[in-house]
């Protein structure tokens, strides 16, 4: 059985060299992206992660990433993430959130993804709250 943590530190240091070859290597042509926050934003299949991997390489060229905290679980990995760079028209770009890898055969198999856009202005927990209660 593949360390799942090797292969994900693999992921980063793909991602941190801006290394779309080896990046995509990390996945398992039959991967499999889940987002159960936004369910229509999964995928299968590692041409869309080099697609979306190349666009943002192009969007923010000096990105990084690190995992800020991780547990193994038998084939998955609990990852935290943070991500930061700057956009092409100056702008300040930050993710962060949670990754759940399943590793096989030293390749990431599926992701649930929960990676979001870190918000700097909005409200607080109050207004958020209410917004979440809100009906459109």
């Amino acid at each position: 059985m593949s360390d799942p943590m090797q292969v994900i530190d693999r992921l980063v240091a793909a991602t941190n060299a801006h290394d779309i070859e080896a990046l995509v290597e990390c996945f398992a042509p039959d991967y499999v992206n889940e987002t159960p926050a936004h369910p229509p934003r999964g995928f299968t299949g590692r041409d869309q992660v080099r697609r979306n991997w190349t666009s943002i390489f192009g969007g923010v060229p000096d990105i990084t990433t690190h995992v800020t905290a991780s547990v193994v679980d038998g084939d998955r990995a609990w990852t935290e993430w943070e991500m930061s760079g700057t956009r092409r028209d100056g702008a300040p770009h930050a993710m962060a959130g949670v990754i759940i890898f399943g590793v096989r055969d030293d390749r990431v198999t599926s992701a649930r993804f929960y990676l979001e856009p870190v918000e700097q202005a909005g409200g607080d927990v109050n207004t958020a709250v209410a917004d979440a209660l809100r009906t459109t």
